[in-house]
């Protein structure tokens, strides 16, 4: 139970940096996946990321719903996200789903989002577009079902990231250090990106540079290096 107690206190620094980062503001979210029953994921009950604390978090099942029926506090209504890509990657152990304003231009256009800069490898080479009407017409955007979530589990297959139209993108990873470490660098690589299409062709990190500086995540000196810095910089207070 120290594991699952320390995790949780983890997954309140995950959400207070990315709300410090700005990857998060009011709406977005990162959940992971429990240490003990790997058919549950755990996630805050719908809070501001920043404000999150260890007792916000409530435990899921991979079809979306909350294990403790007794539990009356409101979920987030795209739990389903999480849900769908656990339940189809077991080795996925933490998602991040948000609204970066710098990347949603690339899911509203023909320009590709790619990775451009080495601490950014991490997104992966390949970053699908997963569009919500393709599938179920008009919509509110928003992913509120099991099967809109598994939809869009089956667009980013076995990608690290994948956009979704007029709406955000979400991130998956083997650790939640290295979730949120990613999710952070696809923005920063989001606006390097914007601001180098005003100046000219861009070179592009090949596939081979994609997976060896993605490979850098790996290495735990530079994951706890990474995580410490960001968390230096955040709102940790009552945690």
């Amino acid at each position: 139970m120290a594991n699952l107690t320390e995790l949780r206190r983890e997954l309140a620094i995950a959400n207070r940096i990315l709300a410090s980062e700005g990857v998060v503001d009011a709406y977005g979210h990162v959940s992971v996946r429990h240490p003990e029953h790997k058919d549950r994921f755990l996630l805050s009950r719908s809070r501001a990321p920043d404000l999150v604390s260890p007792d916000d978090l409530m435990e899921f099942g991979l079809d979306g719903e909350v294990v403790d029926k007794s539990d009356k506090r409101a979920p987030y209504a795209e739990r389903y996200i999480h849900a769908a890509i656990f339940e189809a990657r077991p080795e996925i152990m933490a998602v991040v789903h948000n609204h970066s304003q710098a990347i949603v231009p690339f899911s509203v256009t023909k320009t590709e989002l790619k990775p451009l800069i080495h601490v950014a490898g991490a997104m992966g080479a390949t970053i699908p577009v997963w569009d919500i009407r393709d599938k179920f017409g008009d919509t509110n955007l928003l992913v509120a079902n099991v099967e809109q979530g598994r939809d869009l589990a089956r667009t980013l297959g076995a990608n690290t990231t994948v956009l979704m139209r007029g709406h955000g993108c979400t991130v998956a990873s083997d650790t939640l250090k290295k979730v949120v470490i990613t999710a952070v660098y696809v923005q920063v690589n989001a606006k390097l990106q914007l601001e180098a299409m005003g100046l000219g062709p861009i070179t592009y990190l090949t596939p081979g540079e994609v997976k060896k500086t993605g490979a850098l995540l790996d290495m735990p000196l530079v994951e706890v290096r990474v995580w410490d810095y960001l968390a230096s910089k955040a709102n940790l207070s009552g945690l």
